[in-house]
């Protein structure tokens, strides 16, 4: 006796349905819960942290009073004269006329930060707490105005495309019910 393909494609469809919905949650997850326990998140772009935290890494930070920071830290800030964020280990901490100064230093790279030492200048600074090994390359393509509009559109022409042939069929079996009357 032949089997048809329809149970295993039904099958097929409802473990990819369940997969990307899985995916999504994830995804959305990986944002709500830590931003509603005040983490703040950075996508790690360059290699200078490989090792620690690889490129496309979603890093989460805290934020904590700058007097808390202690050497092998690891802070997400704008390096002086840079208009980019940052995410590099505390070298050193040293007091220079009074003030404490910084030096950071990728744990990839051999020397540290041309901008070091520095200043931070704010009471509080973001310290890395935890992080999401690649995760942040779904965050980087969804930045895009185009891949946004891809992962939006697509799923939803597939959809409609579906309902299109479910109503499609309905009307073949109807037309055919018909004639047989």
């Amino acid at each position: 006796m032949a089997s048809s393909g329809r149970p295993v494609q039904s099958t097929v469809r409802r473990l990819a349905g369940a997969l990307l919905l899985a995916g999504g949650l994830l995804l959305g997850l990986s944002v709500l819960v830590p931003a509603l326990l005040g983490y703040q998140r950075y996508v790690i772009t360059s290699g200078s942290m490989t090792g620690a935290y690889d490129r496309g890494s979603l890093v989460f930070d805290r934020v904590v009073p700058t007097a808390s920071l202690r050497v092998g830290d690891v802070i997400t800030f704008r390096p002086p004269g840079h208009a980019g964020l940052v995410t590099h280990r505390l070298a050193k901490i040293e007091t220079v006329r009074g003030q404490r100064v910084f030096v950071t230093r990728g744990d990839a790279n051999r020397v540290a930060d041309a901008w070091s030492p520095m200043k931070l200048q704010a009471t509080t600074q973001a310290r890395v707490a935890f992080h999401l090994p690649y995760l942040g390359f779904a965050f980087a393509v969804l930045s895009d105005r185009r891949a946004r509009m891809l992962v939006i559109g697509l799923p939803a022409l597939l959809i409609a495309l579906a309902a299109l042939a479910g109503m499609w069929q309905q009307a073949g079996v109807e037309a055919r019910a018909a004639r047989t009357r």
